[in-house]
């Protein structure tokens, strides 16, 4: 596949938004002790993601949300991938929703040394390369918090 079919297909994945969603994931786990979101849906326009939580996030926690996760991204921390075997990846993440025909050998993304997780998408190289992060919409029901988020494209 030559670079241009290729820089296409990343941008119609939103590599950008996926690895977005990589931080977002984390800053929840970190702010809420909360698990990575349940559901997620990657969008170019917009995305969304659920979280179990006893309580809503307050208006001065979805603001800290936000300042955290573009702090991530302002940071410019590489993006890298790293083989292991599932007892390697139990050590460092989190492997309930891995499905049951994984193979023995995992993918971990990393996000400089603030997120890692088992994924097999397409991500930046650098947090550099994603936009600023905003929070468009939220609603919370029978424990389910859902955040619909974007990213802005860099130019």
């Amino acid at each position: 596949m030559n670079n241009q079919v290729l820089n296409e297909a990343k941008k119609q994945y939103a590599v950008d938004m996926h690895t977005a969603e990589h931080i977002l994931n984390q800053t929840m786990v970190r702010m809420f002790g909360c698990g990575r979101s349940m559901n997620a849906h990657i969008e170019r326009k917009k995305s969304k993601c659920d979280y179990l939580l006893t309580l809503s996030p307050t208006e001065n926690q979805i603001t800290e949300i936000v300042s955290r996760v573009n702090e991530i991204i302002n940071k410019h921390l590489p993006v890298s991938e790293v083989i292991m075997t599932r007892d390697e990846a139990s050590k460092i993440v989190d492997l309930s929703k891995l499905p049951d025909d994984a193979s023995e050998m995992l993918r971990i993304i990393k996000v400089g040394d603030y997120d890692a997780c088992a994924c097999i998408g397409q991500h930046v190289q650098n947090t550099e390369e994603i936009g600023p992060f905003e929070i468009l919409s939220h609603d919370y029901e029978n424990g389910r918090w859902r955040v619909r988020w974007r990213v802005t494209e860099k130019n």
